[in-house]
């Protein structure tokens, strides 16, 4: 039997369950017929949460990352830009000083960051954000990494390397101390010897590097050094490695030309000093009082970018060494030489295990220092302003998942982050923490400046939205014009190296904002839900290293598990002594994510090795013993420690695994393959099963007395249309159907309940997304099955809706089989002939505007602007008018679906001179309802491009290479009619 859904290329994005004769779709409740006294009826409240999700705040909106030109800019422009984000509803922005696209110099002295002109722009930003309401969150610095001016490469709070130096020797040495290998930065002109170092080099050692050195030969000769030279004799023959280790600033800058005057520099992420800098420059030079009380009243956050510390030598803060053999209980400097990097790769190397080994701890010690010395410090200084503390923590092999657990907002990236794992990193982390957002820099798109869609954003959003993401800070709102920006204004990435460069320019500049309102909203409302309650998952994964960003999923669960429904996320060893690490009723953190199910295996960052801390081990024992499921994949007699090991460590590491195995809930598997047969003998089932694999995704978010699922089609390509079975919070649970588009609720036709589970059917088109809440209490009469293609409660009546006629058998949720009758329908119609007129969008006067050309043209086809005839370098706005006359065959009953077929990019309907409401952007469906007459009947598609065609006339240098973009409404447009009956409680109608 067809779906209705499946008559045009697109489909809309419906629910519903699989009846035995064939699928059932829910429909949005459009203008019901009214019902005969005999209708199946039931009561159906209106949810406590429908109100909220209607309208959803202006906190839980999307933002967007707001491009300035450093301070150069006017504060009623400003507040201009305030209004256009709020109007088009959005929630807040992001200032963010970015300007790698200027091909002028800003006056850094009257204008740069930090100046009194962009603390004057900040105020002015502020106040109007706070009268629209806006949150504003700021970054700590120009660009990134966070930097001030008030450092100097040899401060002792700027960001510092470790440079070595080297000469090869046989026998003995006499000579100056080996200089850096590695050039110091410009600025750099302070440097201090630390050590030196003498070691053999080993046999097998060949070119290229790493220079393989013999560990037992490693000696000390730094209190041989006399005036910056030494003597000193090898104890054999052998070739030798004379190594000096230099500290000094590295020099680092914030990315982007000069931001301020005098120029900025990066700080010591690792040291006090560095955060100390940072909010002294704050509290002296742009918390003024005003500031300071604004800031307050925005309620937003500081932000800082991914941790992109950038050196050519090696990684260092002072005092590193002492750090190091406190916190590890090993002197670092035998294994110095192990650690040291020259352009990202290493230099030298000893045996491979304790390569790995100290060069694990090292890490451990930087993340260490990072957290006590700049995350913690910064997020109690922001608590302090009113202010939360948002930062994405990753970028160095530090554990980003403990970072994630203590900050306020972690963040993760689209466009750097490599799939989904990497956000369920982060999302692990904070569900541990206790956190409520994780965030996401959203939609940046390389080489994607004016080409990126609202379409294509939303396919990739709505995929991270079921990876724990409940945040999109849209990449970027480009600030008005700056020195050099040409048409359509300053873009901080865009020109970029002579391309277009990175990310959108969002905002009135681009021909699609005048729909943007309609896309704020849908993610507003996909947002609020899933910032409700707490986040649900079914398994934690434990990694020995909590690095972000690496690509690497679970074992398992993210090829197998994801696609029956599993969801999943990652802890570090961190994680398991936060104080939400407590077990109860056999679920980890039950307040929080309420993991049923803890999976270890080897680390997947070295080959899965079977390596684990002690106190790791010990923790999972104790975990286990208080009744938490686990499973360990591999065989582990080969155990050891993951850092340099204690005498005993590596047996003692074995011997906690085996009484980890003996505990009556442990499951030990042979490989991967292995894991749901485990999963099958611990009797752990997932929240929400799928009747099929599919391409389906979800995210669970548990409230009081509601239960949200969120679903999305992450194929591009395939539909989805099977059943899902979702777990009952409650023994009468009632199933509603929420439109993110529309904001509309209503009660879930067709479903059953199956001994503790809702079973209904999800049909999603590539890209698209659904909303289900189960709320708490029996719901009103429903259908168990329908052979109709879809069914709806409107007004407390069922209804079934086909776009066949004839007799619709329906079996009730009080088990009578009713019968519908569908009458005679007209056909389905093509519409080919459309007359159309295009705004082409073209320079004004000054960059930040544009006039508009009028084009018309009447079609006897339809086309992509490119192939017709004076449209092919237009972008703009196309208004596509269509007349259809409509016979005696349309009655009150008979409703029909718009299907558009192929649309760029996004659009608006309206018909017989009214505008439909937001309507779905990804699926190219829209449901008429009973808008249609008998007679003549008018249908307007508003469609609105992006800018790429035209900018490929205008500034041929950037964008002249770049492909045309399809524009238009190209179709087949398709009016499908469908008809409704009333569901009878007598067990038949006519």
């Amino acid at each position: 039997m067809s779906d209705v859904s499946r008559m045009g290329p697109r489909r809309r994005t419906l629910l519903g369950l699989g009846a035995a004769a064939g699928a059932a779709t829910v429909l949005p409740t459009t203008a019901a017929t009214a019902a005969p006294a005999a209708a199946a009826r039931g009561t159906a409240p209106r949810p406590g949460f429908a109100a909220a999700f209607a309208s959803p705040g202006r906190a839980v909106r999307p933002k967007f990352r707001w491009w300035w030109p450093d301070g150069l800019v006017d504060p009623a422009e400003l507040a201009r830009e305030v209004d256009q984000i709020a109007e088009a509803g959005f929630g807040g922005v992001e200032i963010a000083a970015v300007t790698h696209s200027l091909s002028e110099p800003i006056d850094a002295e009257r204008y740069g960051w930090g100046t009194a002109a962009w603390v004057a722009g900040l105020e002015s930003a502020l106040r109007q954000a706070g009268r629209r309401g806006l949150t504003v969150d700021v970054t700590i610095g120009p660009a990134w990494p966070a930097a001030v001016p008030t450092v100097t490469p040899d401060s002792e709070a700027a960001a510092s390397e470790l440079a070595h130096g080297l000469n090869t020797f046989q026998g003995s040495y006499a000579g100056p101390v080996p200089p850096p290998v590695v050039p110091a930065a410009e600025g750099v002109t302070a440097r201090r010897l630390l050590w030196v170092q003498a070691a053999r080099i080993g046999a097998a050692a060949a070119a290229p590097a790493p220079l393989q050195l013999d560990r037992d030969s490693v000696t000390d000769l730094t209190a041989l050094v006399r005036c910056g030279a030494l003597q000193w004799t090898a104890p054999d023959d052998g070739q030798w490695a004379l190594i000096s280790y230099w500290e000094r600033g590295s020099g680092q800058r914030p990315e982007g030309p000069a931001h301020t005057s005098p120029l900025a520099y990066v700080v010591d992420h690792f040291s006090a000093a560095g955060t100390r800098a940072v909010t002294d420059f704050w509290e002296r030079r742009i918390l003024t009082r005003r500031v300071r009380e604004l800031l307050r009243r925005a309620g937003g956050a500081l932000f800082e970018d991914s941790l992109e510390i950038e050196t050519d030598a090696t990684l260092w803060t002072p005092g590193l060494a002492d750090e190091f053999e406190r916190r590890i209980g090993h002197p670092l400097l035998p294994y110095l030489a192990a650690v040291i990097e020259k352009d990202e790769k290493y230099v030298f190397a000893f045996d491979a295990a304790t390569n790995k080994a100290v060069r694990r701890d090292y890490m451990q010690v930087v993340t260490d220092l990072y957290l006590e010395h700049h995350l913690l410090p910064l997020r109690d200084w922001a608590h302090s302003l009113g202010l939360a503390l948002r930062v994405q923590p990753y970028g160095l092999e530090t554990d980003a998942i403990h970072s994630a657990s203590l900050l306020d907002i972690p963040e993760g990236e689209s466009l750097g982050f490599k799939n989904l794992d990497d956000f369920r990193c982060l999302a692990g982390g904070r569900d541990m923490g206790g956190g409520r957002v994780l965030s996401n820099e959203a939609g940046a798109t390389a080489g994607g400046a004016y080409a990126t869609t609202w379409d294509a954003t939303l396919r990739k959003l709505v995929t991270q939205y079921c990876a724990g993401v409940n945040q999109a800070v849209l990449h970027g709102f480009g600030y008005a014009t700056a020195p050099g920006a040409a048409w359509p204004g300053f873009a901080a990435f865009s020109p970029y190296h002579g391309g277009p460069g990175y990310g959108e320019a969002w905002g009135p500049r681009t021909p699609a904002w005048r729909h943007a309102s309609d896309v704020a909203g849908y993610l507003g409302r996909i947002q609020g839900v899933l910032q409700s309650g707490t986040h649900r998952v079914d398994v934690a994964v434990l990694r020995q290293k909590g690095y972000a960003g690496s690509g690497l999923g679970a074992p398992w669960f993210t090829p197998d598990g994801v696609p029956l429904g599993w969801t999943h996320t990652f802890l570090s060893p961190r994680s398991l002594g936060l104080p939400s690490a407590v077990v109860r009723g056999g679920r980890l953190a039950p307040d929080g994510p309420a993991y049923k199910v803890l999976v270890l295996e080897g680390d997947v960052m070295i080959g899965r090795e079977h390596t684990l801390e002690l106190d790791t081990a010990r923790r999972l024992i104790e975990l286990a013993e208080d009744g938490l499921p686990m499973i360990v994949v591999g065989d582990w007699s080969d155990g050891h420690v993951p850092g340099l090991p204690h005498e005993g460590d590596d047996e003692r590491l074995r011997a906690l695994i085996t009484r980890l195995l003996a505990v009556p809930g442990v499951r030990r598997v042979a490989d991967r393959p292995d894991i749901p047969a485990a999963l099958a003998d611990l009797g752990i089932e997932p929240d929400v099963a799928y009747a099929a694999r599919s391409p389906l995704l979800h995210a669970h978010r548990a409230a009081r007395d509601v239960a949200y699922h969120f679903f999305a089609n992450g194929s591009a390509t395939a539909a989805v249309d099977h059943e899902v079975a979702i777990a009952a919070p409650w023994a009468k649970a009632t199933p509603y159907a929420l439109d993110a588009w529309t904001g509309e609720v209503a009660p879930l036709a067709v479903h059953r309940d199956d001994g503790g589970r809702v079973t209904l059917r999800i049909t999603l088109a590539p890209g698209a997304t659904a909303l289900v809440a189960l709320a708490r209490g029996a719901g009103p009469l429903h259908a168990l099955s329908t052979d109709a293609e879809s069914a709806r409660i409107a007004d407390g009546v069922l209804e079934v809706l086909d776009t066949r006629p004839g007799a619709r058998e329906t079996v009730l949720s009080d088990g009578r089989k009713v019968v519908a009758r569908i009458g005679e329908l007209p056909a389905p119609l093509t519409l080919d002939r459309w007359s159309l007129r295009v705004a082409d969008w073209r320079p004004g006067r000054t960059p930040d505007r544009h006039v508009t050309v009028d084009h018309r043209l009447d079609l006897d086809a339809l086309a992509a602007w490119p192939d017709l005839p004076g449209l092919e370098d237009v972008s703009g706005v196309g208004r596509y008018r269509a007349t259809v006359r409509l016979g005696r065959g349309w009655t009150g009953a008979t409703g029909a679906r718009l299907e558009l077929g192929e649309v760029f990019d996004t659009y608006r309907v309206t018909v017989n001179g009214t505008a439909l409401g937001p309507v779905d952007q990804v699926t190219g469906v829209v449901d008429l309802g009973g808008l249609l007459r008998r007679g003549e009947n008018t249908i307007e598609v508003e469609v609105a491009t992006t800018l790429l065609n035209r900018l490929r006339t205008v500034r041929p240098a950037e964008f002249g290479a770049a492909k045309r973009q399809r524009y238009g409404l190209i179709g087949p447009v398709r009016l499908v009619p469908y008809g409704r009956a009333v569901v009878p409680a007598d067990g038949a109608a006519d």
